[in-house]
């Protein structure tokens, strides 16, 4: 059998980075993890080629070569999905899909056209799906029973052999799914359940052994939704890594997801920094406690969140958080709360949405029983889109409050007035790696950098300062200073997106309620006569 392995296209959004990628020469933040560990449990005896439409297109020999389409998708890629599987037919080409957004909504998928839908984790139901192939047969759904969940000590290491690696500026890894908690608008503990199951440090290593073969010495993004989730066994491989980073002479540094409990274990902490992970991103949300209780993130509600931030900065880790409008009983002026408390704490990368209520999740539940739910309002699961029901206050003012607090944010000054704040006192890296001299890539990056934001705009003064602040009083910080100062070539485009797409779509709202306001006393006039 003869594969295509096809990944959609993203839209243009916060985690893009386009501009940054472009100073860097790479196309893509990070590689199609589920497609690759897909063709790892596949027969290996079958042929694969795997095309990241966030890279290239397909072409026409890939077109031609291919006996079967294999698509995943994220709800964000719903758009190029759907288009990608009716290209994928109109060729006259068997189409399987799975993944996060068609595991929710798998109605979409067979409206486009799919010949099968993989559905729920791949270790359980890509089985199925080969067995239903080899017997001849030519459309299915393959889901797994009662909710099962697989074992993922069983998973085999992906092929990271099939991405094309320099187009990727991180690479991705897996070592848990799951999360213990129970927030209401979380999709997650919908799609992999409440009970973290992980690999074993064996299996991880293995992993990063074969990036290694493979040349790999860039970043890695551990992708687990709450890494900590089961804190034990994220002690035990961390452990493993700590040993394998130092025989290797540490050739990756990595990121991840954590909840804010992470704060309260100084040794999960000091392993981490150990191991060079140099930041982690926390799911904050809102600062307003009852918001919090609310959407049943109450692991957010224990102890004090600037705390939480200040002591995982100072036990050497970057932080970045994402932070949500639009909650239930929120009371007016949330967007500059989320505003104070991210100045307050120095956060310098604020993922900052409109809630949205997403298939299947708690919330979505909740409002479609209360009868507030949207179905004319796209979800798409991108920070430019106004929220999907019925809100508890205006939407207009919603929609005004987050878009002054994003540009607020982001405002170039006072971006880097926070980036700054980070670092200053931030410990450096305590890794022994080798240090090497910056790449002719690299330094060309820093050479825009310098220019734009050194010399071209009204940052000129608070750039040099900070700088040479940093190198005077931080040294062992300034590449992962200048690397995040780098991020407000994106921020600088993205804020101007932001608004532009949020005003399109009040304006929209406002005339359709105008509509509606306008044809009901025709219809009162109606009945009446």
């Amino acid at each position: 059998m003869r594969v295509l392995l096809l990944y959609p296209q993203f839209p243009k959004t916060f985690w893009s980075f386009e501009k940054i990628l472009e100073l860097v020469d790479r196309k893509v933040l990070l590689p199609p993890l589920g497609l690759v560990t897909v063709a790892a449990i596949l027969p290996q005896e079958w042929e694969f080629k795997l095309v990241d439409h966030n890279v290239r297109e397909v072409t026409e020999a890939e077109w031609e070569w291919a006996e079967l389409v294999i698509l995943s998708a994220m709800i964000v890629q719903k758009q190029d999905l759907l288009e990608q599987i009716r290209e994928a037919k109109r060729r006259g080409k068997k189409v399987a899909v799975g993944g996060p957004f068609p595991t929710s909504v798998p109605d979409g998928s067979l409206a486009a056209g799919a010949d099968y839908l993989i559905l729920d984790e791949g270790e359980i139901t890509l089985p199925m799906f080969v067995e239903a192939v080899q017997h001849g047969e030519e459309q299915g759904i393959f889901r797994a029973a009662n909710g099962e969940k697989p074992d993922v000590t069983i998973t085999p290491i992906p092929r990271f052999d099939l991405l094309e690696l320099e187009a990727y500026d991180s690479m991705s890894v897996q070592f848990s799914r799951g999360c213990p908690f129970q927030c209401e608008f979380c999709d997650i503990i919908v799609l992999y359940g409440r009970k973290p199951r992980t690999k074993t440090p064996q299996q991880l290593l293995a992993e990063l052994d074969r990036l290694y073969e493979l040349g790999w010495r860039r970043a890695i993004f551990m992708v687990d939704d709450n890494f900590i989730g089961n804190k034990r066994n994220v002690k035990l491989l961390l452990k493993e890594l700590k040993i394998w980073m130092v025989e290797h002479q540490y050739p990756f540094t990595f990121n991840t997801e954590a909840s804010v409990d992470l704060a309260q274990d100084s040794e999960l902490m000091e392993l981490m920094v150990e191991c060079s992970f140099n930041g982690v991103f926390l799911g904050i949300e809102t600062p307003d406690a009852e918001s919090l209780e609310l959407t049943k993130k109450f692991q957010n509600t224990r102890s004090s969140l600037a705390d939480a931030v200040v002591a995982i900065n100072q036990a050497g880790l970057r932080v970045m958080a994402g932070f949500i409008i639009g909650f239930d009983g929120e009371k007016s002026g949330a967007g500059d709360r989320i505003i104070e408390f991210v100045e307050k704490t120095a956060i310098p990368t604020a993922l900052f949405g409109v809630l949205q209520a997403l298939p299947n999740t708690g919330l979505w539940h909740r409002l479609e029983k209360e009868g507030r739910l949207l179905n004319d309002r796209k979800v798409d699961g991108n920070q430019v889109t106004l929220m999907n029901f019925i809100p508890t206050r205006p939407v207009e003012e919603i929609a005004r409050e987050y878009i002054h607090a994003f540009r607020t944010l982001y405002e170039p000054n006072r971006f880097i007035d926070r980036v700054y704040r980070h670092f200053i006192h931030m410990p450096p890296p305590r890794s022994q790696a080798v240090a090497t001299l910056p790449s002719l890539v690299e330094m060309r990056a820093i050479a825009i950098i310098l220019w734009r934001q050194g010399f071209k705009r009204n940052t000129r003064w608070k750039f040099w300062h900070h700088l040479f602040s940093i190198l005077r009083q931080n040294p062992g910080v300034w590449d992962h200073y200048l690397t995040v100062c780098a991020h407000a070539e994106h921020f600088i485009e993205y804020r101007r997106l932001v608004q532009q797409q949020i005003e399109a779509q009040l304006a929209e709202f406002q005339a359709e309620e105008a509509r509606q306001k306008a044809e009901k006393p025709e219809a009162v006039r109606a009945i009446a006569s």
